[in-house]
């Protein structure tokens, strides 16, 4: 039996919509299923739990998220075994990095139809971020600063909507991210990988924790990150003139930017990040408040994942 969890309102509510039609597949093709609907941030956490109790790795549950990539760190959140699901995705949202990064189908349909032939099943390294005691999973990467406050307004800015009803959501991120460059005022960050190599920047526009190539809707800011490696990747952006950063920002698309001077990447398994003063910080595009340290690890166990 499948398992869904499903945010309607992803996409400006498209989600409802494309929800029912993939319903009506599952119901011709007489498939055995159960879905739960998301009604605010963070049920899927709590939905996940619920659906994932009982399960084992003798016993295992199919847990299929429905929704944008935020939907999938709260249903990876909500998960306490790893080892005793198969995830798969149905993308909804409007960001969609975890399909380009996993090359998973991005029409919700072709998506459906993956996870219903099970062809390939891989294994995907987890995060955990930990913010004053408090860890959750993620999937994609974690982030303070410049693309933190991008993400944070980006899912509360109306433009969002009015760009998502015409099929132009991904604009969203680059006007956003233009606004945000203007009045941003770099600090310094410390890292600290390992437990032991220790990192000072002083002029910091962000720093980003990565366990996939791209966020931010199609930046591939790590473009060597591998989710199965063991590894993550972080990239900080230090140093730059404003004008510098805005001529990176778009080289970014196609991982060029990494030729930038100021433009820092790092591979580790544990990292540590310390800003001066708060700062925005992301999970998966979705806020996590306002911060001045967090740090990141991978779990032990990685979850298994459908893919074509």
């Amino acid at each position: 039996m499948y398992y869904f969890i499903v945010n309607p309102n992803s996409r400006s509510g498209k989600g409802a919509l494309i929800w029912k039609e993939l319903r009506r597949t599952l119901q011709q093709k007489h498939i055995s299923y159960k879905a739960v609907f998301t009604g605010y941030r963070g049920h899927a956490v709590k939905l996940a739990a619920s659906v994932t109790a009982k399960a084992s790795p003798e016993h295992p549950v199919y847990l299929i998220a429905v929704g944008g990539d935020g939907t999938i760190q709260e249903v990876l959140s909500g998960v306490k075994d790893l080892s005793c699901i198969y995830f798969g995705y149905i993308p909804t949202g409007s960001g969609n990095d975890f399909c380009r990064s996993m090359q998973l189908p991005q029409d919700p349909h072709e998506a459906l139809d993956c996870i219903l032939k099970r062809k390939h099943i891989a294994s995907m390294d987890v995060p955990v971020i930990s913010i004053k005691g408090r860890k959750s999973h993620f999937a994609i990467s974690c982030g303070i600063g410049f693309d933190a406050a991008v993400c944070h307004e980006v899912s509360v800015t109306p433009m969002k909507k009015i760009l998502n009803r015409v099929g132009l959501g991904k604009l969203v991120y680059l006007f956003v991210a233009l606004k945000q460059l203007l009045f941003l005022k770099p600090v310094p960050v410390t890292l600290r990988m390992d437990e032991e190599r220790i990192y000072p920047f002083h002029k910091v526009y962000f720093a980003a924790v990565m366990n996939q190539k791209y966020e931010g809707g199609g930046f591939k800011f790590c473009p060597d990150a591998s989710p199965s490696d063991g590894y993550l990747d972080v990239i900080v952006v230090d140093g730059l003139s404003k004008l510098k950063v805005l001529f990176c920002l778009p080289t970014a698309f196609w991982g060029k930017h990494t030729q930038f001077t100021g433009i820092h990447i790092f591979r580790c398994k544990k990292v540590e990040v310390f800003s001066t003063v708060p700062l925005a910080v992301h999970k998966d595009g979705e806020s996590a408040g306002i911060q001045e340290t967090f740090s990141v690890s991978i779990e032990k166990e990685p979850v298994k994942i459908i893919l074509p």
